[in-house]
């Protein structure tokens, strides 16, 4: 494959126009459901545009103003979201908007990486069309989260890197792209020190196995460029180096990888391309033939080295993969690129026909049918996932802090799991019992884990008479012990989540603690 060629832009066009079709479907199916209304799918979106809002407003990256904290994974998307927050008119819509330019562009930097690891004009178009019509994809178009601005940067990272490969007298722009991926996902520093790892070695084209590149060390000063502004960002933001939700979400159980979190992983790219997973691993073994251009190995080692990372800092018993698998969804982009490259080779091999007996057959159109319909099914699946994601937090988070806002002084503080909506919608001072905002709740509930109290609720209980807010807003059976009789927390009213598949339980009950003199006004009429 030769390394320069013209750009073309109809193959991108037409991906264009398959990803915008495939979106409007999800938009459709949010629309009915909502009866005419837009939302996201987590509350984690109304954590990003509460820490964007305080951002825009000059507060820096807060989320009670006045207390900087190194919450958000993503400064980089925070910052963006500050701009969209200038724009007039309905932030929801605005944001929608930047998703799905994101994914247009991904699905165009999919197409790209595919060229360059040897795949034809019509198997890179495939690979874009299969990330266009994954289901978590367009569910992430319309998030509102950074998951598209950062499967993007990791995929336009991993084309640079290839064309650095193939071409060693090219600046190492692959690495400041990756550096960018990583303020926009933590995970994006595994992925630069692959990328340092993978120009460092190379394989010679006769297959000898790999070497030591002698400029290898030339490319330290570049990573370490590009490691630089992370770092600093994550001092400027807080106290800490990691952002808080290292601490809230991961542990360390030791060296050797979880072939059971392994299984789950491989079960969200099974779910969404049943046939085609089984592809994507057949498609390493191309990328590893000693024939194969000298594009390196990043996009591969990519796939691999994420889940067995995570698998790592999994806790037992509760796999680390965001909710319904959304740390994982930007590998989708090389699995496909893997995907077709397999399809590819097996069908150069086999030729256009295949004989049996008297009868000769042409075998790949019917093939492609069937390798496609599962992924078209899981699409549409998808579609009424994502509209009773948003349905769901709708009639928990934003009813809570519909109701707080208009029931609950301003000066009163409210301790909750779901820190999202109520901290964008209100001007309540909250207490962030997951520890993202609050992190020394965190440190509590570690050191008060005993085999009678494994969760550590009576450290939470410790760290709330210390904080003394108002009221706690909680999913039911989470906290037993913490909201026992023994502890004078008072239930105040309940909020029910119909059809729930989101939120951490189908109820969300208000408590009023015991350090408070406020008397909230009686709930809205929906939710008594």
């Amino acid at each position: 494959m030769p390394g320069r060629r013209p750009f073309n832009l109809i193959p991108h066009l037409a991906l264009w126009l398959l990803g915008l079709g495939l979106v409007g479907g999800a938009l459709i199916s949010e629309w009915t459901v909502l009866d005419g209304g837009l939302g996201f799918p987590l509350d984690d979106t109304w954590i990003h545009l509460t820490f964007a809002q305080n951002l825009a407003a000059g507060e820096g990256l807060a989320y009670n103003p006045g207390e900087p904290v190194s919450g958000s994974t993503a400064p980089l998307w925070t910052a963006l979201l500050a701009l969209v927050l200038l724009l007039p008119g309905n932030p929801v819509m605005w944001l929608k908007g930047l998703g799905v330019v994101l994914y247009l562009l991904t699905l165009s930097a999919t197409h790209r990486l595919a060229r360059r690891h040897g795949a034809s004009a019509g198997a890179a178009w495939l690979a874009g069309a299969l990330v266009a019509a994954t289901s978590w994809m367009v569910w992430s178009a319309l998030s509102g989260m950074e998951i598209c601005l950062f499967t993007l940067l990791t995929v336009w990272g991993m084309d640079l890197q290839a064309r650095e490969r193939a071409e060693p007298a090219r600046p190492p722009l692959a690495l400041p792209v990756l550096g960018l991926a990583t303020l926009a996902r933590p995970e994006g520093l595994l992925l630069l020190l692959l990328a340092f790892a993978d120009r460092a070695f190379t394989t010679p084209r006769g297959g000898a196995g790999a070497s030591l590149r002698r400029p290898a060390r030339t490319l330290l000063l570049p990573t370490l460029a590009a490691l630089l502004p992370v770092v600093v960002t994550l001092r400027l933001l807080g106290d800490r180096t990691l952002p808080t939700t290292f601490g809230a979400k991961t542990s360390w159980d030791g060296w050797l990888p979880d072939f059971g979190y392994l299984q789950t992983v491989f079960g969200i790219f099974f779910g969404a391309h049943p046939l085609i997973s089984w592809l994507a691993i057949a498609g390493a073994l191309v990328l590893l033939r000693p024939r194969h251009p000298n594009r390196g190995l990043l996009p591969l080692l990519w796939v691999v080295a994420l889940p067995l990372a995570y698998s790592l800092l999994s806790s037992p018993g509760r796999p680390l993969v965001g909710n319904f698998g959304r740390y994982f969804f930007p590998l989708f982009p090389p699995l496909m690129v893997l995907a077709v490259r397999a399809a590819e080779s097996f069908a150069q091999r086999l030729g256009p026909h295949l004989t049996i007996g008297p009868w000769r057959l042409r075998w790949r159109a019917p093939l492609l049918v069937l390798l496609l319909t599962p992924t078209l099914a899981a699409y549409i699946q998808g579609l009424g996932v994502f509209a009773q994601n948003v349905a769901n937090i709708r009639d928990g988070d934003l009813r809570v802090a519909e109701w707080v806002d208009a029931t609950v002084p301003p000066e009163g503080v409210i301790a909750l799991q779901d820190i999202g909506a109520v901290g964008y919608f209100t001007p309540h001072r909250l207490v962030d019992l997951a520890g993202i905002i609050s992190p020394q709740v965190q440190t509590a509930v570690r050191a008060s884990r005993r085999p009678e109290d494994p969760t550590g609720q009576a450290g939470m209980e410790r760290f709330l008479a210390g904080q003394q807010p108002d009221l706690l807003i909680v999913f039911d059976r989470w906290f037993p012990a913490l909201v026992s009789d023994r502890t004078r927390f008072e239930p105040v009213f309940v909020f029910e989540i119909p059809n729930n598949i989101t939120m951490g339980s189908d109820r969300l009950i208000v408590y009023r603690t015991p350090w408070t003199d406020i008397q909230p006004l009686r709930p809205l009429d929906s939710h008594r």
